[in-house]
């Protein structure tokens, strides 16, 4: 029952396509998101003609299904840009167009220069540690601020302390464990529709191409004798039509388990730095008030650094970003700090 299933999927897409096009009226895109959709027409006739040589009776007329009537008024309330993920996974094409290009990164002219611009996907673990020790640190700061403000007892603090680094690891990698997971499914269901359809009807997929190289800028002959010369190799076909009619990078898939232990590890890291003085404490015989003192000077320090840090990600000016770091945390931490105040004398 694949053509059934196929011939539905081009229909949504058309159907959708004219949606986009309805909310691009008066640009430049407006063209192209109707182009499309006559595209995705021609396509379910092409599976429609195929259910009939194998017998398979489709339906009279296609109805949208509740998926594609829900993302269409959510596309007119929402606009275009703003629900790209959404409609990239509902197979609509030209979602690139949304995506800004970094500097220096120009539309490709010559099928050579296909995906030598686009390595991109090196520095996502660099980035999850870097927010997981952010993470880590003014989360545990702030409880133990908040316990260390109501005059708890040392052991308390410590207890709390490592309760909420070893709570607080777990969510991080959970989270970060199905957030990356469901985003490489979604890539490689998408990657995947892709591949079957460049099997499928390779010159189409090469008009679709054309059109939104088009709709960059390029004159018409020059785009469709790009697009001819990159579906003419499968696999530089395949990464470009990801890219530029997804809006997908492929570089950027990730590792589920890797962003998993690197979030567990570095939000462990993070939080370990308000805790150390408390933890120190009993070795060293340092009061509550000493143990305090430590862990604020070294959480403002590694608030500072982090925001710093987070600058080469950023391009900021370092200073300016270790400073804006060291404001939130630490307001975080100063909240906290009066909340268990107030909240351990009302309890007394």
């Amino acid at each position: 029952m694949n053509e059934i299933h196929s011939w539905r999927e081009e229909k949504s897409s058309s159907y959708l396509y004219r949606i986009v096009a309805q909310c691009e009226t008066g640009t430049t895109r407006e063209a192209l998101f109707n182009e499309l959709a006559e595209r995705a027409e021609q396509q379910a006739a092409l599976w429609e003609r195929k259910a009939r040589t194998n017998n398979i009776s489709l339906p009279e007329k296609f109805s949208p299904g509740p998926r594609t009537l829900l993302v269409s008024a959510l596309v007119k309330r929402f606009g275009v840009k703003r629900m790209k993920p959404i409609l990239t996974a509902m197979k609509i094409r030209g979602m690139s167009l949304y995506v800004k290009a970094p500097q220096g990164h120009d539309m490709p002219t010559h099928v050579a220069q296909i995906g030598k611009r686009h390595n991109t996907g090196g520095n996502g673990n660099l980035r999850a540690a870097v927010f997981g020790v952010n993470d880590g640190l003014v989360s545990n700061a702030s409880l133990i601020m908040g316990v260390a403000g109501a005059a708890a007892d040392a052991k308390v603090i410590v207890l709390t302390g490592v309760a909420g680094l070893i709570a607080g690891a777990l969510s991080m990698a959970s989270g970060e464990y199905v957030s990356v997971r469901s985003q490489r499914e979604m890539y490689e269901y998408q990657i995947g529709l892709e591949a079957d359809e460049l099997d499928e009807y390779p010159q189409e997929e090469a008009a679709e191409l054309a059109l939104i190289y088009t709709a960059r800028g390029m004159p018409a002959n020059e785009a469709k004798k790009l697009a001819d010369s990159l579906i003419a190799d499968p696999k530089k076909a395949l990464d470009t039509l990801t890219r530029e009619e997804l809006g997908l990078n492929p570089d950027e898939l990730g590792s589920p388990m890797g962003a998993a232990v690197t979030s567990f590890f570095s939000f462990i890291v993070g939080a370990l730095i308000p805790l150390l003085p408390f933890l120190f404490a009993a070795y060293f015989t340092l009061s509550n008030r000493t143990s305090l003192i430590v862990a604020i000077i070294l959480t403002a320090l590694s608030l500072f650094a982090l925001g710093a840090t987070l600058s080469l990600f950023t391009g900021k000016n370092s200073f300016h970003g270790g400073s804006r770091m060291l404001l939130i945390g630490g307001g975080a931490g100063l909240i906290a700090f009066f909340v268990g105040k107030l909240l351990g004398v009302s309890l007394s």
